[in-house]
C-alpha cells in the first residue's frame, strides 16, 4: 500500500506567532524560553495537524528559529573559533537524551544561551562588544543569499579551507524525540553533506570545498546512528543541489557520500526538488539510498524513470505542489499516480508534495474574506495536506470513499478554466501586436547620460537610499486605523505626508543627493502595486517566511494584468513639491517594483507561460513610468531584486527566461525621453552568469547588494566592463549594527580601485523599510561622510579630470 508524506511545514505559525516571539527576544521583551516555548508550541500543533490530515510520514527538524542551513552549519561547529570557546553543548548526554534520562526539550533549554544565540550573531551580527559570545569586539553577519529559485533566503555558512566539523548541537534528535513524547513518530529532516558544502562559502576561493568531505562525513553518521538508537526508521536527507548542472567532482562527492551512509542501517530517502533531475537521475538512482523523491511538479516525467528503476526503492513522488497555492487536479494526478504504482510496486510507493510546504501559507480556512469565486481554486499548506490523503486514499482501492471530494474538484477546476475573470481578449490583442521600439530607449547610454547630469547637476559619487525607510509603529497603525474605518481617506493621506515630509527632511538634513519619499504608504514592495491591478487577488493570512523573521504576504495572480488607475503618482509629485521647498530643489526617485519582481513575488496562475504574465506586468508599470513622467518625475527606479532569482535552476533553460526578462523590463522602462533617468535596483545575487542580460536591461544606474561579500559581488561588474552606471552597497541593511564612517570608506575605496569614480554611486545595500530610524540616520551619516572624504582625495589627486 501506497502511504501520504510530507516534506516540511511552514514554522512560522499562525498568524506568525514565531516572528513576533523572535523580535520580542532581540528586543530584550522576552526571555529565550519564553522564544523556546513558542517554538516547541508550533512544532507540536504542526505535527498533530499532519497526524489528524493522514500523513504517515511526519518530518521533525524541519523547524528552525531563522534558516535551517544555518542551524546545519552550527550543529556541525562550522562557526567562528570564539563562538567555540563560548559554546555549553556537549555530546556526553546524547545516550542519557536518547534514553529519557534528560528529556529534549529540557538540554535545549539550557543551551539557550549558545545555540540560539550564536544562530542569530552569525545570521543578524552583533554590535554589542559586551557581549559573552565576543568579547570585546563587534561581529558582522554572514552572507544571505536566495535558495534556489525561490523567494526564500538562506544564510550562507563560510568555511576554512581547514574546517574541522563536530556535533555540537543535535537538534534532529532533539525535535525526534520531542515528537516522540507527544506520541507521534516521525522522519527527522537533514540537509545533506553535499549540498551542505556546496551552498556554503569557502574563505579561500581556490580551495576545492569536497576536500572537507571525509570530515564532513564521520559527523554526519555519528548523527544517523543517534537517530537510530531513538527509534528513527526513515530520515528525510535533502540533497537539493542534484538538480543542479553538477561537475565530475560534485558527482564523484555524491557517490563517496553515499557509499559512506550505507554504513548506517537507516532507511534514507534522497530528497531533491523544485527542478528536474536530468543528467544527474541515472546518479540519484544509483546511490544506495532506500528512496528517492522526485519533483513531478517541476520536471520530472514518469518516462525517465519507467525503464531504470532499482527493484525494490521507494519513489516518493512529488506530486502536489509545494510553490504554489492552486488546488491540484486529483483526477489527473491520481492517472499519474497509479501509473507510477505499476512501475515500483504498490508497497515502494509514497505520495507527496513537490517540495517541504514551507513555501506555501498554512492555512485557507484562516481566510474568512476571500472572493468566494476563486476561493475554492486555492490549497495552502494543511489543504495540500488533505489533497495528499485524498490521493493515497483513492490509490490504495477507496475511491467512493473520497469521490464527493474528487468531483468538488473537477468542478473548481472546470469553474477556473472557463471563468470569464481570467482572460482579457482586448489586452491580449494589444500585446500581441507591440513594435520592437517599445522596447528600447531612443538614445543609447553614452548619449543620454550627459544629457541627464546637466539637468540633474549631480556631484561626483551622488549619493542616494534604495528606497523606503523605516515602517514605523505609527505608520502601521495609520494603515490599520484606515483600513478598519477609524480614519477617515483624507486623514490617512495627511498622516502618510507627515511621514514622507519627514523622510525628506531628514535625509536633506543628512546631506544625500537624490532624496526618496521612503515609501509610507506602502505595506509591501508588490502587494501595494496589485492592489490597484486587476487579475490579483489578496489573502489576510497568507504569510510566508522571505529569511528569519521575516515574512511576506504574496498577493495572487488569477487572470489578465490591467492597471485600473496611476499608482503612485500623487505621492511622487507631493514628495517633489515638498523637495523643491525643503531640499533646493533636488530630485526625488519615483519608486516602482519590475515586471519580473511582482512575477516571482507574487503566486502566479499555472494556466498561461510565466513570460505572458510578466508582459502583461511590464505593460502596466510602463503606464505608470509614462505617468510619472508626464506629472516631473525625472529619475525612475523600477526595481527588480528577483531577476536573479528567477534564473532556471538548469543553463539549458537560462536563456529563453533571460530574454523574455529583459524585454519585460525594457518594455516597462522604454517609454521615457532621453533625460529621464532610470534605475533599477538587485538584491543578493552572484551577477556572473547574468550580467550581459543585466546590462542588457540598459538601466542608467544599477544598484546592488553587496556589502555582506565586501563587493565580492562587484567583480562581475568589472570583469564584464560594465557600461552604466552602478551603485554597489556599502552598508548592510539586514543587520541592526550600524557600520562605522571608517568600515565604509574602507568599501567605497575598494569600490574606486574596480570602477571609475564617474560611474560610482554611493547607497546602502537596499531598502531601509526594517530598520529604526536610531539606526538609519546615523548610518547614513557614515554613508555621507565617508563620501565627502573620497570626493576630497578625488579632487586633490585629480582637480582637471575629475
Amino acid at each position: 500500500m501506497a502511504i501520504a508524506s510530507n516534506l516540511g511545514f511552514p514554522r512560522i505559525g499562525y498568524h506568525r506567532q514565531l516572528k513576533q516571539a523572535t523580535e520580542k527576544y532581540w528586543a530584550g521583551k522576552a526571555s529565550a524560553q519564553e522564544l523556546l516555548d513558542v517554538g516547541r508550541s508550533i512544532r507540536v500543533q504542526n505535527w498533530q495537524i499532519q497526524k489528524d490530515a493522514g500523513i504517515e510520514h511526519i518530518p521533525s527538524n524541519d523547524f528552525s528559529f531563522y534558516d535551517h542551513i544555518l542551524d546545519t552549519a552550527v550543529m556541525l561547529g562550522a562557526i567562528p573559533d570564539h563562538y567555540l570557546k563560548t559554546s555549553t553543548a556537549s555530546t556526553s548526554l546524547d545516550h542519557a537524551i536518547i534514553h529519557g534520562a534528560v528529556p529534549a526539550h529540557d538540554l535545549e533549554g539550557s543551551l539557550k544561551n549558545s545555540s540560539l544565540d550564536i544562530s542569530f550573531h552569525l545570521a543578524r551580527g552583533c554590535a554589542n562588544e559586551k557581549c559573552a559570545l565576543h568579547p570585546g569586539q563587534t561581529v558582522a553577519a554572514w552572507e544571505m543569499t536566495k535558495w534556489f529559485d525561490t523567494n526564500y533566503h538562506y544564510i550562507v555558512p563560510t568555511l576554512k579551507s581547514d574546517q574541522q566539523f563536530q556535533l555540537l548541537y543535535q537538534q534532529p534528535l532533539w525535535y525526534f524525540l520531542e515528537a516522540k513524547s507527544q506520541g507521534i513518530s516521525t522522519r527527522p529532516v537533514i540537509i545533506g553533506p553535499v549540498s551542505f558544502l556546496m551552498l556554503c562559502k569557502i574563505e579561500d576561493p581556490d580551495t576545492d570545498r569536497f576536500t572537507l568531505l571525509p570530515s564532513l562525513l564521520p559527523v554526519y553518521l555519528k548523527l544517523l546512528n543517534l537517530l537510530k538508537i531513538a527509534g528513527a526508521e526513515w530520515v528525510q536527507i535533502d540533497e537539493p543541489c542534484l538538480i543542479l548542472d553538477l561537475d565530475s567532482k560534485a558527482k564523484q562527492a555524491y557517490k563517496d557520500a553515499y557509499e559512506y551512509f550505507s554504513k548506517s542501517s537507516l532507511k534514507l530517502l534522497l530528497t531533491a526538488y523544485f527542478c528536474r533531475l536530468g543528467d544527474n537521475l541515472e546518479l540519484a538512482l544509483n546511490l544506495p539510498t532506500a528512496g528517492i523523491h522526485l519533483d513531478y511538479i517541476a520536471g520530472d516525467n514518469l518516462e525517465s524513470v519507467a525503464s531504470r528503476w532499482p527493484q525494490g526503492k521507494v519513489l516518493s513522488a512529488g506530486v502536489v505542489d509545494g510553490r504554489n497555492i492552486w488546488v491540484c487536479d486529483l483526477e489527473r494526478t491520481l492517472h499519474l499516480l497509479s501509473k507510477m504504482q505499476t512501475i515500483v510496486g504498490n508497497s515502494n510507493l509514497i505520495v507527496a508534495p513537490s517540495c517541504s510546504l514551507l513555501h506555501v501559507p498554512l492555512d485557507l480556512d484562516d481566510e474568512k474574506h476571500l472572493d468566494k469565486q476563486i476561493r475554492p481554486w486555492l490549497a495552502f499548506a494543511k489543504q495540500k495536506l488533505t489533497e495528499l490523503s485524498l490521493l493515497n486514499t483513492a490509490l490504495s482501492g477507496d475511491s467512493q470513499k473520497v469521490r464527493k471530494e474528487f468531483e468538488t474538484n473537477k468542478l473548481a477546476i472546470a469553474n477556473h478554466r472557463s471563468s470569464p475573470r481570467v482572460h482579457n481578449t482586448v489586452l491580449k490583442s494589444q500585446l500581441a501586436n507591440l513594435s520592437a521600439n517599445q522596447f528600447k530607449r531612443n538614445a543609447s547610454f553614452d548619449k543620454r547620460k550627459p544629457l541627464q547630469q546637466k539637468l540633474f547637476n549631480l556631484p561626483l559619487l551622488p549619493t542616494t537610499t534604495i528606497g523606503s525607510f523605516p515602517q514605523t509603529k505609527e505608520i502601521r497603525k495609520a494603515r490599520a486605523d484606515f483600513k478598519t474605518g477609524i480614519i477617515s481617506q483624507e486623514e490617512y493621506k495627511q498622516a502618510m505626508r507627515a511621514e514622507i515630509s519627514h523622510a525628506l527632511t531628514v535625509q536633506n538634513d543628512i546631506g544625500l543627493d537624490v532624496l526618496v519619499h521612503g515609501e509610507a504608504e506602502r505595506n509591501d514592495m508588490v502587494e501595494y502595486f496589485a492592489e490597484f491591478l486587476d487579475g490579483y487577488v489578496f489573502t489576510e493570512q497568507g504569510w510566508v517566511q522571505s529569511y528569519g523573521s521575516r515574512c511576506v504576504k504574496p498577493p495572487i495572480i488569477y487572470g489578465d494584468i490591467i492597471r485600473k488607475q496611476p499608482m503612485t503618482v500623487e505621492w511622487s509629485v507631493f514628495a517633489q513639491e515638498q523637495a523643491n521647498r525643503l531640499a533646493n530643489n533636488k530630485p526625488v526617485k519615483g519608486m516602482l517594483t519590475g515586471p519580473v519582481t511582482m512575477l516571482q513575488w507574487s503566486f502566479v496562475r499555472n494556466d498561461q507561460p510565466r513570460s505572458q504574465t510578466c508582459q502583461q506586468l511590464a505593460w502596466a508599470i510602463r503606464e505608470e513610468v509614462s505617468d510619472l513622467e508626464r506629472n516631473g518625475i525625472k529619475i525612475i527606479q523600477i526595481d527588480e531584486p528577483a531577476i536573479r532569482e528567477g534564473l532556471p535552476l538548469k543553463k539549458a533553460d537560462w536563456q529563453n527566461y533571460l530574454n523574455w526578462a529583459v524585454q519585460c523590463f525594457r518594455l516597462s522602462s522604454s517609454s521615457v525621453k532621453d533625460e529621464t533617468q532610470i534605475h533599477t535596483h538587485m538584491c543578493y545575487s552572484q551577477f556572473n552568469d547574468i550580467i550581459e542580460s543585466v546590462a542588457a536591461l540598459d538601466a542608467d544606474v544599477v544598484s546592488i547588494e553587496a556589502a555582506r561579500s565586501e563587493l565580492d559581488l562587484l567583480d562581475a561588474f568589472v570583469k564584464f566592463k560594465y557600461p552604466n552606471d552602478i551603485g554597489p552597497g556599502v552598508y548592510d541593511i539586514h543587520s541592526p549594527r550600524i557600520p562605522p564612517e571608517l568600515e565604509m570608506l574602507e568599501l567605497l575605496e575598494k569600490a574606486l580601485n574596480l570602477i571609475d569614480p564617474k560611474q560610482l554611486w554611493i547607497n546602502p545595500d537596499c531598502g531601509l523599510k526594517t530598520r529604526n530610524w536610531t539606526e538609519v540616520i546615523p548610518a547614513l551619516k557614515n554613508m555621507v561622510a565617508a563620501t565627502q572624504i573620497l570626493r576630497a582625495r578625488l579632487k586633490e589627486k585629480a582637480p582637471a579630470s575629475v
